[in-house]
């Protein structure tokens, strides 16, 4: 006895699925117009409510850069505030650490004189 001849796969014809149209057909073409409108109009209906969300978010972005415009221009005005305040805090400190100024401010607008011999008494 001969061993079994292998059989190559038969190629079985495929069936092709019939696809039925979205639209029922039907006698009056009128009716296949009315659908086909109907959907081209949703569509276009669509597209405008798109267009109109992206420009009022458009809209609102230029308004956000509007308002950081304003908001940046007030903390450029109070940094250039501050900077003139914490110069003229220097200058004073500048004038308060100098001794020789203390002493004229001491004797011109307060009238203070130097402590005689007596005055001071020192303590251990």
């Amino acid at each position: 006895m001969s061993a079994p001849a292998l059989r190559a796969p038969v190629a079985t014809p495929r069936m092709m699925a019939v696809r039925r149209p979205l639209v029922r057909p039907a006698t009056d073409p009128r009716r296949l117009m009315r659908v086909v409108r109907s959907r081209f109009a949703r569509r276009i209906a669509a597209l405008g409510a798109l267009l109109v969300i992206l420009c009022l978010a458009q809209v609102w972005v230029q308004l956000q850069v509007v308002d950081i415009g304003y908001q940046l221009s007030a903390a450029r005005s109070m940094l250039e505030r501050l900077d003139h305040e914490h110069r003229q805090l220097r200058a004073e400190l500048a004038t308060f650490q100098d001794t020789a100024a203390l002493t004229e401010a001491a004797r011109s607008k307060l009238g203070l004189v130097e402590p005689q011999k007596g005055q001071v008494i020192e303590l251990r």
